[in-house]
């Protein structure tokens, strides 16, 4: 899953662009600089530099992720359309919709697509995908959402059954005839996991440290980006992956209108926790947001799986 985050749907009336305010990202990176030890939220990984390196991730020959989740959609997902028959597609934290395409493929083919929902934080990343889309899929409407899903969000109306999917890795307000589709990364070797994250290329490292170049355009901040180094290890105990920036020596950042931040050297800015997970994991976290697991369908190396899940009563 990707980030390890959960996500909330709420209905209403659109706007279907929801803008993340300047003073909400200051709210925001005030408290997590301030606190000990200090963290910065994975949403802001997510401008259109930080999405176009995310991509580039994905084609990395250490990211398993992309590929088996790929895989696994490609084998199983005439099995989900047709216990679903889906009219619409909304997809949370959409990106590029790369393998999107395999689900609006099959949904076309059984005669059942008419609306596609990509919802992501990238307004200018997602604005160019919905571009591409329209032009590949003229007889689908495709309605982007410009949103944090962490946080409750719009969404338009659209016909049902829905099919909410969150591949890569408290859903509410689903009708019984709609489901959910979940990828999760499984618990595997932590020695595959660790390559993932660390990549030869440096790719994940400049991911990881855009977020600070992000501050530093954005805010007015003055990072020295060049003394931090990414740091990412997988956790046996957690279940998870964290992603750190570490300062390679003391120093001191002003931010206008938060005030001074000091650094030690060694110190660390978290930045991403992503959890790994085995069925009775996801079947608890199912459970706890009103749903119930319908198909388990794991890869063939259980590296991967996807869960549908339907909303219980």
């Amino acid at each position: 899953m990707k980030n390890g985050q959960q996500s909330g749907l709420v209905g209403g009336t659109p706007p279907y662009t929801v803008r993340r305010s300047r003073q909400q990202m200051v709210v925001d990176v005030r408290q997590g600089l301030t606190r000990s030890p200090k963290q910065l939220s994975p949403k802001y990984f997510y401008d259109e530099r930080g999405s176009e390196l995310f991509e580039e991730i994905t084609q990395l020959p250490e990211y398993y992720l992309t590929r088996s989740e790929r895989l696994l959609l490609e084998q199983r997902i005439s099995e989900i359309i047709t216990v679903v028959r889906p009219c619409s597609l909304v997809e949370l934290g959409a990106g590029s919709a790369t393998k999107t395409r395999i689900i609006l493929d099959e949904m076309r083919t059984s005669g059942c697509a008419e609306c596609y929902v990509p919802v992501d934080v990238s307004k200018d990343f997602l604005e160019a995908t919905a571009i591409q889309l329209r032009a590949d899929y003229i007889d689908v409407q495709i309605i982007p959402v410009v949103s944090d899903i962490t946080e409750p969000f719009a969404l338009p109306a659209i016909a049902s059954p829905t099919l909410v999917a969150f591949l890569g890795s408290t859903i509410g307000e689903m009708g019984p005839t709609d489901r959910f589709l979940l990828g999760a990364d499984l618990i595997k070797d932590q020695a595959i996991i660790n390559r993932a994250y660390n990549d030869s290329r440096g790719v994940t490292a400049a991911f990881n440290l855009n977020v600070l170049e992000r501050l530093n355009r954005e805010l007015g901040a003055d990072f020295p980006v060049g003394d931090y180094e990414h740091h990412a290890f997988y956790s046996s105990e957690q279940h998870r992956v964290e992603m750190h920036l570490i300062a390679r020596r003391a120093h001191k950042v002003m931010i206008p209108e938060i005030g001074e931040i000091s650094f030690e050297k060694g110190e660390s800015i978290r930045t991403e926790l992503s959890y790994k997970y085995d069925r009775p994991m996801l079947e608890d976290i199912l459970a706890a947001s009103g749903l119930a697991l319908e198909k388990w369908l794991p890869a063939d190396d259980h590296s991967f799986a996807l869960a549908l899940a339907r909303a219980e009563g």
